[in-house]
């Protein structure tokens, strides 16, 4: 009876998971469609409902603690707990990340904008975003082996980074007026690399769930 409600309460934080991931993927695709289309009002909802993150995470943690008090798991059993409890932390920053995002979206009211360096950020986001989605059906459904080529797809994110950085640099050469501007890029990409090397944390975790061994990759 004990084991029946011990796989209950996995199962529940698992589907809890993977709702908070979904609920992540959702703000990361709307706070870069919003950075890219300058839709003040779709930046403005991710911050508001970033609370339902930040709720998730809380309600995780305090079930996942619970159960390692109460059920005292061993093995793989405390493993599966612990990777929730630390990869839904991973999720929760992503969160954060887009929040930043939307934020700057709302402060580049009026500044000058950059046509080509916006489509470079769009394409990093849109790629950002298939790389948490990778990472959370590896979650569900992976092996050390596809962790790894999962984890890979990061190269590519932090080849975005240095090179928006140095259209962004070179175009604001060309055009002084637009520093301002690129401060905000600079950091928006920023936001979306971080993102990406949360999504490869959740890779390590699915590692140490499967091996018990922690990596870093």
């Amino acid at each position: 009876m004990l084991r029946v409600q011990f796989e209950e309460d996995l199962e529940k934080l698992h589907n809890q998971f993977y709702a908070m991931g979904n609920e992540v993927l959702s703000q990361i695709n709307r706070t870069v469609r919003a950075f890219v289309t300058h839709d003040r009002d779709m930046a403005k909802e991710v911050i508001e409902e970033d609370a339902e993150v930040n709720e998730y995470e809380v309600k995780l943690e305090k079930k996942s603690l619970e159960i390692i008090a109460l059920q005292q798991p061993v093995s793989q059993d405390l493993r599966t707990v612990i990777t929730v409890l630390k990869a839904s932390s991973d999720l929760e920053r992503m969160g954060d990340h887009a929040v930043s995002i939307a934020k700057a979206t709302i402060r580049m009211k009026g500044e000058v904008r950059i046509q080509s360096v916006e489509e470079e950020i769009k394409k990093m986001g849109r790629d950002v975003k298939n790389f948490v989605e990778s990472a959370l059906d590896l979650y569900l459904n992976g092996s050390v082996d596809q962790a790894y080529e999962v984890a890979a797809m990061d190269e590519k994110i932090n080849h975005y980074f240095e090179n928006i950085q140095e259209l962004a640099t070179e175009e604001i050469r060309k055009n002084p007026e637009s520093i301002v501007t690129g401060r905000d890029y600079f950091q928006v990409i920023n936001y979306l690399e971080r993102i990406g090397d949360y999504a490869k944390n959740i890779c390590e975790w699915v590692v140490y769930f499967e091996t018990g061994k922690i990596v870093e990759m």
